[in-house]
Parts: C-alpha cells; structure tokens; sequence
C-alpha cells in the first residue's frame, strides 16, 4: 500500500506533463483506488480521426530482477489479502517471446489467440450470474494467467497443422477439457517457473526461474471450490455457440458442441 501510494504521487505529478504534449489528440486522465494500481484512462479527441478507441491502462510499479524479470506490486487477494507482504514475480517479457515463437510455429490462420479470447469471453459471461462465493473465486480461479498456462501447454501437444481457423470449436473444446481436468486433479502448473520441458528454441528461461521449484496454480484453492468451478466450466461450454459466433466469421460456424 505504501509503494502504491508513493507511486501514485509521482504519476500525478508527471500527468501534467503527459496531458500537454496529447492536448490535441485525447484526453488523459489518473483513476486511483485505496490499495490497487492505479488506472490511466486515455479517450480520443471526436475531431481526431485517426483513433476513436478509448483504453484503459493500469500501471502496476515493478522492479526490475535482471533477465528481463519483474518483481509487481499487486495486492494480495481472498481471504488471506493482508497476511503477508509479497510481491508477484512477472515474466510478461517472457510470454511474449513464447507467443511470437509460436505465431512463426502455428498456421497464418491459426486460431489460438482467437481461443483464449473467446475462453475468457466464457469465463467473464458466466462470472456475474455465479452465488457467492462462488463467484468470488470463479475469476480467480479461472484467471487470465491460468487460461494462458492452459493455452500453452496444450498448443505445445501438437500438431500445429491443428490449430487452423478451421478447427476453432475443437481446440477451444480441448482447452476447456484441459483445465477441466488439472481442477479435478487439483493441479496446473507454471508454464514458466521449474518447468523444464520448455522448448529451448521457444524462449531462453532465465535461470532464476528454469532451476525454481515447480509451482502449482491452483494450490491456494480448496477441493470443493475447484470441484464447483469445474462443474460451473463444463456448464458455461454450452454457451459458447452463441460467443463463437460473436467473435468468429461464418465459415468456423458449425454445430452446437456437445460438452
């Protein structure tokens, strides 16, 4: 909280200069919350013509590690926020070097980006209508870095030929089967940290995280909590005709899936 709020000083203070240099094109402005990053909120000018997409950008103080290695300040969330003072270790640089190797893998149409978008397109549909507490774990559980861990480990199962545009349903059908199984098994772990199946050619893990021990996302989460997000996926799959046909073109339009 206090680098938080240290952080967020220096931010209003250079805001000012941020504002006049984009005076013309958009208008910039510093959203803060007691205890969590605080947000820039940048909305283009009507009479500029070249963008009219809004963005909001949560800026998130680190420090840097060497190896292109963060340590972020986020608060800790649950039941346990508070307990201890950690901050989370970022390896952004990293999945980004494991998503451009896989881009020159993948097919030109390949649709893994596509998947995860539209499986976190299912997680966020279904969230609201969630009874507590259940809808407080839900996201948690199911968080951004737990579908990309998904992703990854089974884009690198093979074969890429598989992940063509063609085969959207299938593959995003695998990943959901996918994390329906590690919340079973009680068990996802790291793509990054101790994992030492990663491909070299892939990306070069620095050795902070190839000789770390393993880590287990869903370690922090209770057996009937897993099994009810579990239950809760499969469910939400049923839905994903109607997302799929949002967010894709015609010729990936196929039958409902059966879950």
């Amino acid at each position: 909280g206090l680098v938080l709020r240290w952080f967020q000083g220096h931010l209003q203070r250079c805001l000012g200069a941020v504002r006049y240099r984009l005076q013309q094109r958009c208008r910039v402005s510093l959203a803060a919350c007691a205890g969590r990053p605080p947000t820039l909120h940048i909305v283009p000018c009507s009479d500029y013509v070249c963008c009219h997409i809004s963005m909001a950008v949560r800026l998130i103080p680190a420090i840097p590690l060497g190896d292109a290695l963060y340590l972020a300040a986020l608060p800790p969330a649950g039941p346990a926020a508070g307990a201890e003072a950690l901050w989370g270790l970022n390896a952004s640089r990293q999945e980004q070097r494991l998503l451009c190797w896989l881009k020159e893998q993948a097919p030109a149409s390949s649709c893994h980006l596509t998947c995860l978008r539209l499986l976190k397109g299912l997680r966020d549909l279904r969230g609201p209508g969630l009874a507590e507490p259940l809808r407080s774990h839900w996201g948690r559980v199911l968080s951004s870095y737990v579908l990309k861990t998904a992703l990854f480990s089974v884009l690198l199962r093979g074969p890429w030929a598989a992940w063509d545009e063609r085969f959207l349903e299938e593959r995003l059908e695998d990943l959901v089967l996918f994390l329906w199984d590690c919340l079973r098994k009680r068990a996802l772990m790291d793509f990054f940290v101790g994992n030492t199946s990663v491909p070299p050619e892939a990306v070069a893990l620095p050795r902070l995280l190839r000789e770390a021990a393993p880590v287990n996302l869903l370690a922090a989460f209770d057996g009937p909590t897993l099994d009810l997000v579990a239950f809760q996926l499969v469910s939400t799959w049923v839905q994903a005709p109607h997302i799929i046909r949002m967010h894709s073109s015609p010729r990936c339009w196929r039958a409902a899936p059966t879950p």
